[in-house]
């Protein structure tokens, strides 16, 4: 068994015990719940922005503790200082130290796009997400039916909220592809055992569709390489590791998106 089969083993679990602590009705009631999502796409082709989806993620299965020693809104709010375009915060507590409260904190001090970043495999996270602030979900290809990814997709539309598509190759990407996607993001780590490389992206990048917005995950540690990678045709880069390893995550960006400027 990888990574990513214990991880959705254990998030059944954890799916099952939220559906007995909080009802459907309850998370319709929730805080965030009538409110309007942002759209991703405004802010992300919006020039005066960076296109870094900044992230929040204290550890991960590969690295272990990355940053435990900050705080969600200290770091979210100096990556929108910075140039983010989105947010993404983590919110699997088992294997990647995240909390739904996270979610709560950065929505409640920022004014851009967040991410819900999770492991989707139920619809009732799909409103748990609304009810929390979210204006995108993530919805993995590697861990989904075509069907899933359609019907989750379809609600998420419903709510109002953005729907970012993950893949790893193109088999996923061709039978993952439905109307309902706002964005396909390309991840470049192998989540079966966590390794990354860059090249998965620009394999990729002609075989996704016009009509999406275009998105490349992980592996990205050097303004050249979205300099690179925009010229390839892609609109969002998904920057987490390589901030939040940094004692100052906030400032990391900010000097980062000064390089990106420059090059």
């Amino acid at each position: 068994m990888n990574i990513l089969d214990k991880i959705v083993l254990r998030k059944k679990e954890e799916v099952a015990l939220a559906k007995q602590s909080v009802s459907v009705k309850q998370l319709e009631a929730g805080l965030h719940f009538n409110r309007n999502p942002y759209v991703f796409k405004d802010f992300l082709l919006d020039e005066k922005r960076t296109g870094i989806i900044a992230e929040f993620k204290r550890r991960s299965p590969s690295k272990g503790v990355i940053n435990d020693q900050v705080t969600v809104e200290d770091v979210t709010r100096a990556y929108v200082a910075a140039g983010a375009s989105a947010l993404s915060v983590l919110t699997d507590v088992d294997f990647f130290g995240g909390h739904n409260n996270d979610l709560l904190a950065a929505r409640a001090v920022n004014e851009i796009p967040v991410l819900r970043k999770d492991f989707m495999i139920d619809e009732y996270q799909i409103l748990e997400a609304k009810a929390l602030g979210a204006d995108i979900i993530l919805l993995i290809a590697a861990i989904l039916t075509p069907a899933e990814i359609k019907n989750f997709s379809s609600l998420a539309k419903s709510l109002g909220l953005n729907v970012l598509l993950e893949v790893h190759n193109l088999e996923e990407l061709q039978r993952s592809i439905c109307k309902d996607l706002d964005a396909i993001g390309v991840n470049n780590r192998n989540l079966a055992d966590f390794t990354v490389n860059i090249q998965t992206s620009f394999d990729l990048v002609n075989q996704i569709p016009d009509e999406f917005m275009k998105i490349s995950e992980s592996a990205i540690s050097a303004p050249q390489t979205i300099n690179e990678l925009r010229a390839a045709g892609f609109n969002g880069f998904l920057i987490g590791e390589n901030f939040m390893k940094t004692p100052n995550p906030g400032q990391a960006m900010e000097e980062f998106s000064k390089q990106l400027i420059s090059v």
